[in-house]
């Protein structure tokens, strides 16, 4: 995709977007699907807010049953079977397990029950049927938990994705429809005429210079930034938005064969041990957020917490820090009540201040496009018989080994485009076409090719290292990035300037 300022200074557009996380994209994404011209405008990298923050997960939301939430379960399950159907290279079924000890707060027969009223919701968009479970078959699904006190439990399904690729196909296909997007570009100020919003000057981040944008409508979906734009439109603006901060760790190695949902037995919370990318992924905190978005980070007592209610329910494995592979915290955007964080609900609304500025509040990542739709229709009225597709939809005609013997690549190589790209996996091996040079391994584990930080830079719009370490190919989380791969990145990054 072509990333040129010049052209958002040429242009009035139907819609600005700002916020280039999963919600922004996907507005954006709708509306030029719509024959609106579109401008999107992100002030880091698409996704590298709460939305590559996230506990990797497209699902219903089983523990806000508790909260008798059953219409946001309901759409969240409808929302789920859709992504499973669109994006299957990047969002797949994962099972979940519950262990059941003595003395939990939430005992069996409420866990037995709560999945069944889940795949009751789910009806016939459930992944697979729940399962109630015997001590023993829980331990043997899962012989590294703690066996004093267990009671039974329960398997139910939902789905893991890999939330900033699946951000980013959303951007790029607002870019297929037309839309003009681009990331290091910070909104600074807004445009009013009549005290009415039309437009922002933004700064160029990279180009180090300032820029106009005129739009008849302008949307702010800037997630947990809602409030400092909010002020910016008008300085004593009340605040939306809440904050809570989310943190989790990547484990070395797989510590269970299931994902598992767990209860904290210090705070009665739910967190998630769960395989990610060849190691483990153990989350998520939620409290509460007062300081600055741009400074969060995982503190110690944070990690403390997930390490001590880890190791309860892990008592043979000792949780050695060193093999910590990386951590990473994330703002969830909350609608602005009172009550205890995990208690607020993930619905989303739509704030219209009195210049005209529309802000997205609240949401949750799996209920994305239903958000985007929300907003279209408060616009320009509903959309009518809509199809769905992100940018690596589609079906994948020919295997690996066919595609691998036909360009002279290991079958891993090609399995890996495959997954990552889903049927734009071809774009990538274009490039080699071009230049066999691209063929290159840099990475093996996991199997990364040269052409493909080609294709992160000039189709992606990848503009620094991390945007490729952390958001293209998640690099980070399979372990240290080599150094020989970090040149390579930085090389061709730089050759593209």
């Amino acid at each position: 995709m072509i990333r040129d300022i010049l052209r958002f200074k040429k242009n009035h557009y139907d819609l600005l977007v700002i916020g280039g996380g999963i919600n922004g994209a996907a507005i954006a994404h709708l509306a030029a699907k719509r024959y609106k011209t579109v401008a999107l405008l992100e002030q880091g990298d698409f996704g590298s807010g709460t939305s590559s923050k996230s506990t990797k997960l497209i699902h219903g939301g089983i523990r806000y049953l508790e909260n008798f939430e059953l219409d946001l379960v309901y759409e969240s399950l409808r929302e789920r079977f859709l992504q499973l159907q669109v994006a299957p290279h990047l969002v797949k079924p994962l099972g979940f397990v519950i262990p059941v000890y003595k003395g939990s707060g939430r005992p069996l027969w409420m866990m037995r029950f709560g999945v069944f009223l889940y795949d009751l919701l789910a009806g016939p968009y459930k992944v697979q049927p729940h399962k109630s479970l015997t001590a023993e078959e829980v331990l043997e699904l899962e012989p590294g938990i703690k066996k004093a006190g267990l009671q039974g439990g329960v398997i139910y399904y939902d789905a893991q994705m890999d939330d900033a690729r699946l951000c980013l196909e959303n951007v790029m296909m607002a870019g297929e429809y037309g839309a003009h997007v681009a990331n290091y570009a910070k909104v600074v100020s807004f445009l009013k005429e009549n005290g009415r919003v039309v437009g922002v000057r933004a700064h160029d981040l990279l180009g180090i210079h300032e820029f106009e944008v005129r739009a008849k409508k302008v949307v702010c979906a800037a997630g947990p930034w809602t409030n400092e734009l909010l002020r910016l439109d008008a300085p004593r603006a009340q605040e939306k938005v809440r904050t809570t901060k989310g943190i989790h760790i990547v484990y070395k190695g797989q510590i269970s064969n299931h994902a598992l949902l767990l209860g904290s037995q210090s705070d009665g919370r739910i967190f998630f041990v769960i395989p990610w990318m060849g190691n483990s992924l153990i989350g998520t905190t939620d409290t509460d957020y007062t300081g600055s978005p741009d400074n969060v980070k995982v503190e110690k007592e944070d990690m403390d917490y997930l390490i001590h209610e880890s190791k309860r329910v892990f008592p043979g494995l000792e949780f050695d820090r060193e093999k910590i592979v990386t951590t990473f915290a994330g703002l969830r955007p909350l609608i602005r009540k009172k009550g205890s964080p995990h208690k607020v609900s993930r619905k989303h609304l739509f704030y219209q201040t009195p210049s005209g500025l529309i802000s997205v509040v609240g949401g949750k990542y799996t209920t994305y496009r239903k958000v985007a739709e929300d907003c279209i229709h408060k616009i320009w009225g509903p959309l009518e018989g809509q199809s769905f597709k992100v940018y690596g939809s589609g079906m994948i005609q020919e295997t690996a080994g066919t595609v691998a013997g036909r360009y002279g690549l290991e079958k891993d190589v090609v399995q890996s485009l495959m997954d990552l790209y889903g049927s734009r996996y071809g774009d990538v091996l274009k490039l080699i076409e071009k230049d066999p040079s691209l063929k290159e391994k840099i990475s093996d584990h996991p199997s990364v090719i040269k052409a493909q930080l080609v294709y992160s830079v000039q189709t992606e719009m990848a503009r620094t290292v991390e945007d490729v370490t952390e958001r293209r190919l998640s690099l980070v989380f399979r372990g240290p990035v080599s150094e020989s791969c970090l040149t390579a990145i930085y090389t061709t990054i730089a050759s593209s300037k």
